[in-house]
């Protein structure tokens, strides 16, 4: 089978897609690296660790509760909460609370693990995210390096993260397949 390199799949799926809106192909140089970099992990057998604001925790739910579901004839994919690991999120301190988090999951996730955040870059939460580089940041209100940004006042927040998870579930599978090359 012939592999698309990913950029390319990842336009083509875009277009094709009638749910996806054109808002993610402007920003495709943006989301490619980051979404490789996250699926090459996963396919190297490490976890995903999903963290949010307060505000987003309604996302995280749904994103647990569709990631791996029977339907979708793929195999189960370790994705996990952060918050049902730890649920003192909330009262994390400093940056040793931080480092208390980081050896909890290096204990748990032998093979590893990176977190994905979604939610305000202002957020104690976003404190915990942000110490890794490789980590999965979908950031509202904060452009850096390493991260995909949104908006907190985009009226269309909401609906700008489903699409961008269906983007993301879509590319899981095409990479589980082998459709296309993480490589080029």
């Amino acid at each position: 089978m012939n592999q698309k390199p990913f950029l390319k799949w990842t336009i083509d799926t875009i277009r094709d897609d009638k749910s996806l809106m054109h808002w993610i192909e402007e920003r495709k140089f943006e989301w490619v690296p980051l979404a490789k970099n996250t699926i090459s992990n996963l396919l190297k057998g490490q976890a995903i660790v999903i963290l949010t604001d307060k505000e987003r925790e309604w996302f995280s739910n749904y994103v647990i509760n569709t990631i791996n579901n029977p339907y979708k004839n793929r195999p189960a994919l370790p994705f996990f909460e952060l918050k049902n690991f730890y649920p003192h999120l909330d009262l994390i301190k400093d940056s040793k609370d931080i480092d208390l988090i980081y050896d909890m999951l290096s204990i748990s996730f032998e093979q590893g693990y990176s977190i994905w955040y979604i939610g305000s870059s202002y957020s104690e939460r976003a404190e915990v995210a942000k110490r890794r580089d490789d980590n999965f940041l979908w950031l509202l209100d904060e452009e850096s390096q390493d991260s995909f940004y949104l908006s907190s006042i985009d009226e269309l927040l909401d609906l700008k993260l489903f699409q961008l998870f269906r983007l993301f579930d879509k590319t899981i599978s095409a990479a589980l397949f082998s459709e296309i090359d993480l490589s080029a």
